[in-house]
């Protein structure tokens, strides 16, 4: 018996950096995603159909660094929560741009997640479904995520996107029907990958603790008066915390625009989102201000980066007839600063994590 599950990759409308601090994020799911079959077997084993090769390991104990750890780390982490996980063994297939901020891995780990869950009969939850991805994520990879891209990847729908409240993890899909008001969502994968970038997440995390000790308050999701920010001594302090109490009411904007029909009006919102991740929280590279840039001169409505930073895409909101002229404009601008080319296709919001068989 083998089950398969289907998770996509997803995009950020906005809410950059908010997750680890208990705050609001606006994501939907991409049609692009990765197809998960399990099955028991004699070993334990895991296969990428992009990688072309399989991988056998003695144990889930030890796992080797790399592709596997996304692949087996569920079952890890099912086991470690005491369930009876027999040798399995696991394939995928994604066709999520890997490095381009569209959360590839978290779509690796939900699709195995919800596979495994069916294969041994488990009957995982909503709330467990998440648990159980983000640890294969964060303990078993080690990759130091909040917990956005899987909430993203797992409670999706289609025609929605996602308003998450990372103060209890709790979900609200929005209607987000740009087609319907003569827009598209463009992203634009620069084609520049992070690059050491683990430990700049973890300073900017740091970061955002720091502030928050030293205002009193358990998260800056607490804060809701930028002017209280102005008690921060420390600047670099001051505009971490700034930047995630702002963006919290970017977020707050663009879905009282949304629930109100004003597609269009949310675009200053995305560009000014861009802006606070470029000054305040510094995790955006030339290439990002660049594509970010070039798209409002070309007619976005607005554009900003979207994932962790430092590479992958960007995205704007663009009317029908600007979507070639705007595609064009980013490929010459990047031509123009000796970049290599970057990649664009249209995003429709789409269903999260499901079973296919």
């Amino acid at each position: 018996m083998s089950v398969r599950w289907r998770a996509p990759g997803r995009v950020n409308l906005i809410g950059e950096h908010t997750d680890y601090n208990a705050g609001l994020a606006l994501p939907f799911a991409l049609a692009q995603g990765c197809t998960a079959t399990a099955a028991t077997a004699d070993g334990f084993a895991a296969r990428s159909a992009q990688h072309g090769h399989t991988v056998e390991v003695d144990s889930l104990g030890e796992l080797p660094d790399g592709w596997v750890r996304y692949v087996l780390g569920p079952a890890k982490v099912l086991r470690d929560r005491g369930h009876d996980v027999p040798p399995v063994r696991v394939e995928i297939d994604s066709d999520v741009p890997v490095g381009a901020g569209l959360s590839s891995s978290a779509a690796v780990v939900c699709s195995v997640t919800g596979a495994l869950s069916d294969l041994l009969g488990l009957d995982l939850g909503a709330d467990d479904l998440l648990a159980v991805s983000r640890a294969a994520e964060n303990d078993v990879v080690g990759a130091p995520t909040g917990g956005l891209d899987q909430l993203a990847s797992l409670r999706s729908r289609d025609g929605h996107v996602l308003l998450c409240d990372f103060a209890d993890l709790s979900t609200e899909p929005v209607p987000f029907a740009p087609a319907d008001h003569g827009l598209r969502v463009l992203v634009v994968d620069t084609r520049v990958e992070h690059g050491h970038v683990d430990g700049e997440y973890a300073a900017r995390r740091t970061s955002c603790e720091e502030a928050a000790r030293r205002l009193g308050v358990a998260s800056l999701r607490d804060v809701t008066d930028p002017g209280t920010l102005d008690r921060l001594d420390d600047d670099v302090l001051r505009r971490r915390a700034r930047h995630v109490v702002t963006e919290n009411d970017r977020v707050r904007a663009v879905v009282d625009l949304l629930r109100r029909g004003d597609l269009a009006a949310t675009g200053p919102l995305l560009s000014s989102s861009h802006a606070s991740l470029r000054d305040d929280f510094e995790v955006t590279v030339p290439a990002l201000d660049l594509a970010a840039e070039t798209l409002v001169e070309a007619g976005a409505v607005g554009a900003r980066m979207t994932g962790g930073g430092f590479g992958g895409c960007v995205i704007a909101l663009v009317p029908d007839e600007r979507v070639a002229a705007a595609t064009s404009a980013v490929e010459v601008a990047f031509a123009a600063a000796g970049l290599g080319a970057p990649v664009a296709f249209t995003a429709h919001p789409s269903a999260g994590a499901h079973r296919l068989s």
